[in-house]
């Protein structure tokens, strides 16, 4: 490691090249930002009663208490202020070394104990729907573009194998009933969510980019052939 890179950073571009680990991996702690509420009591609830540790981002933690649901919340856990307007809490790096950390070299564990990190099995994310306002406002178009929700379902689709994408609140019964079934999530469905996943971001981009367009007067179709 050269002097002076962060630790975490470091940790994330290792793991990034890995192709992937064992096909079945005991779900033991998840991680959940979702701006859809639907069923998600239901499902935070059924998987703490499962053994698995919730962890959410503030206010889906608010919403998850709101309705019952004890779980932790992520800047309790990783001792991280969330600030910057809630804009970059999910993104910290201690926060994104953690998400695909299974499957890894005792070096890789040793940064982890280092870090006081704890591994993520599951993460499950879905954003706000990308729109145009009315007032045609720069400012806040820009604002709304959620950056750190799309970051971790990205890496956690990436790494599907070691670590559960989930974006569309209809798999949350199909997860609860795998894990009743064997422990686990399959290896198939596991690629089916991470498909799920790069489509859902796919959309979302596609969305910011015909909003950029129409914000700032650009030929979409030009732009489609450079």
């Amino acid at each position: 490691m050269k002097g002076g890179e962060n630790p975490a950073f470091f940790v994330i571009k290792s793991i990034l090249e890995l192709d992937g680990g064992d096909d079945t991996v005991n779900i033991k702690k998840a991680l959940i930002s979702v701006w859809d509420k639907t069923n998600v009591s239901q499902f935070s609830k059924a998987l703490i009663e499962r053994g698995v540790k919730v962890v959410a981002t503030s206010d889906t933690a608010c919403y998850l208490r709101s309705q019952g649901v004890e779980v932790a919340q992520i800047d309790e856990v990783l001792k991280f202020s969330e600030s910057f307007q809630n804009n970059v809490k999910s993104i910290h790096p201690e926060n994104l070394a953690t998400i695909p950390m299974n499957s890894l070299s005792e070096f890789h564990f040793q940064i982890l104990k280092d870090l006081s990190i704890e591994s993520f099995d599951l993460v499950v994310v879905n954003l706000r729907p990308f729109r145009l306002n009315d007032a045609l406002n720069e400012e806040e178009v820009l604002q709304n573009i959620d950056i750190a929700r799309m970051t971790l379902l990205r890496i956690a689709a990436k790494n599907y194998r070691n670590i559960i994408p989930v974006c569309d609140p209809r798999d949350y019964g199909m997860i609860v009933e795998s894990i009743d079934r064997c422990g686990d999530v399959e290896l198939q469905k596991r690629r089916v969510l991470c498909a799920k996943a790069f489509l859902f971001c796919y959309r979302y981009d596609e969305k910011v980019f015909k909003t950029l367009c129409d914000l700032f007067a650009l030929d979409e179709s030009e732009l489609r052939k450079s």
